[in-house]
């Protein structure tokens, strides 16, 4: 700027290049006229320190109140530069608080890995391991004889009763043929997947294998004054769904209340269709019911101190 302008601060109006500026010494906080190639500029010149402000803002600094609300309350009847600068003079006056800035992005759910599973999958891994040791023995894959599911351990009530009680657990890892391990192994990876993260490690094994013990022996008390030759994880497995009912049932899991609700009526679904569709001969409905109560029984006293994960 040419030497008649004083230090202090300077705003142009319009960004200005190669300006030639008409205001002289102790012209402060008025505006010039500054000239450029083609076109003119006004230029606002004001102490150092103090805060200039443009036209429209000094316009709207008399306006009272009631007229600025009038306009913040109207933005679709302005120009969006009106509204913003009435908001900009309400906060000015401390008629409305300033903007706050927006929070942080929340941190990115980790998402769990296999070994949020790991008891899940080896169960899962145990039963196949054991029916290719099967089939490998000369069992037949899809329809295995009962001779040869009692040389494996099945539950089978003579032997029991004669003191092989290492049968109730032994069974839980046999299955009738391929179809009725592929059922059995998806069920145990759906509600495996879904239990695990919640309880832990220790807790869904504890609750799988006692669980599969009360199938058995609900099965043998069932069929009683007879016998009965049971195989298969159900029992284990409806123990897991009933274990999934308490917790969510109860809270014992402190999940909201959409995931409780979400996750009780799945699993009583899946625990109603098994039965529903599963009343043909041959289906062991004894190891089911016994299991399923064991695992929802078991759940409250199994859930005490626990640190949900899910």
């Amino acid at each position: 700027m040419g030497s008649g302008v004083m230090a202090g601060v300077v705003r142009y109006e319009k960004g200005l290049t190669g300006y030639t500026a008409g205001c002289q010494r102790g012209s402060y906080g008025r505006a010039c006229q500054v000239g450029a190639p083609g076109r003119l500029g006004r230029l606002v010149v004001g102490h150092a320190g103090m805060e200039s402000r443009s036209p429209l803002a000094e316009a709207f600094a008399r306006k009272t109140d009631a007229e600025l609300l009038y306009l913040t309350q109207h933005p679709q009847a302005f120009a969006p530069a009106l509204v913003q600068a009435a908001w900009a003079e309400l906060r000015q006056r401390g008629q409305v608080p300033a903007p706050e800035p927006p929070p942080p992005p929340a941190p990115p759910t980790p998402v769990p890995g296999l070994g949020s599973v790991a008891v899940t999958l080896g169960l899962a891994g145990l039963n196949v391991l054991v029916f290719l040791l099967m089939v490998a023995g000369g069992v037949d894959a899809l329809h295995p004889s009962g001779q040869d599911l009692i040389r494996w351990g099945s539950n089978f009530t003579p032997l029991v009763a004669r003191g092989e009680w290492w049968r109730l657990l032994t069974a839980c890892v046999l299955h009738g043929g391929l179809a009725h391990l592929l059922l059995n192994t998806y069920a145990l990876l759906v509600i495996g997947a879904l239990l695990e993260p919640l309880v832990g490690r220790p807790r869904l094994l504890l609750a799988y294998a006692l669980s599969g013990l009360g199938g058995s022996l609900a099965s043998l008390w069932w069929h009683q004054p007879g016998w009965v030759n049971s195989v298969g994880a159900s029992g284990a497995i409806f123990g897991l769904y009933g274990a999934m009912l308490t917790l969510t049932a109860t809270n014992a899991a402190r999940l909201s209340r959409p995931a409780r609700a979400a996750l009780f009526v799945h699993t009583l679904y899946i625990v109603g269709a098994n039965f529903a569709t599963g009343l043909m001969p041959g289906i062991d409905h004894a190891a089911h019911i016994g299991g399923l109560l064991a695992g929802a029984l078991l759940a409250w006293p199994l859930s005490k101190g626990m640190r949900v994960r899910g």
